[in-house]
C-alpha cells in the first residue's frame, strides 16, 4: 500500500490509485466529507462522513455526527452513528456512543460501546425452536 513511486526528476510519490485520504492529529474539520478509497482520520470531525473504501479512526481521533464507509476499525472516540456494509472492528481504547449497522462486528476487550447494533448478514437466520424457559 505504501509503495512510492519514482518521478523522472527523482522525486518520490505514492501512486494516484492508491486514494489515500489522511487527516492528522490537531486537524479541526466540521461539514460533510464524501471520499474515495483508504481514509485515516486522527484529528477532529464534527459532520457526515463517507467513504467507499475503509475509514480508520486513530485513537487521537474524536468524530461526533455520522459514518458511512465498507469498513470501519476504530480506535478512537466516537458520538456518532456508523453504518459498514463489510465489518466494523472497535480496538481499544476505542469509545463509540452511538448505533452501529454492519454484517461483520469485533470489539476488543477494553472498548467502551453504548448503543444499538444491527447485523445485516447475506442469509437467512433460522429462529430458534419455541421452548419453555429453563427454570
Amino acid at each position: 500500500m505504501w509503495k512510492k513511486q519514482l518521478q523522472a526528476n527523482g522525486t518520490e510519490t505514492l501512486p494516484v490509485d492508491e486514494g489515500y485520504t489522511f487527516l492528522a492529529k490537531g486537524v479541526e474539520i466540521e461539514g460533510k466529507a464524501k471520499l474515495e478509497g483508504v481514509v485515516r482520520i486522527d484529528g477532529n470531525f464534527k459532520g457526515a462522513i463517507h467513504t467507499n473504501g475503509m475509514l480508520i479512526i486513530g485513537e487521537h481521533a474524536v468524530i461526533r455526527g455520522s459514518i458511512t464507509a465498507d469498513e470501519i476499525i476504530c480506535s478512537g472516540r466516537i458520538e456518532a452513528n456508523m453504518t459498514a456494509p463489510k465489518s466494523i472492528q472497535l480496538l481499544n481504547p476505542a469509545v463509540l456512543i452511538g448505533d452501529i449497522t454492519t454484517s461483520s462486528f469485533t470489539i476488543e476487550k477494553g472498548v467502551f460501546f453504548q448503543g444499538m447494533c444491527n447485523m445485516k448478514g447475506n442469509g437467512q437466520v433460522e429462529q430458534l425452536p419455541n421452548q419453555s424457559p429453563v427454570m
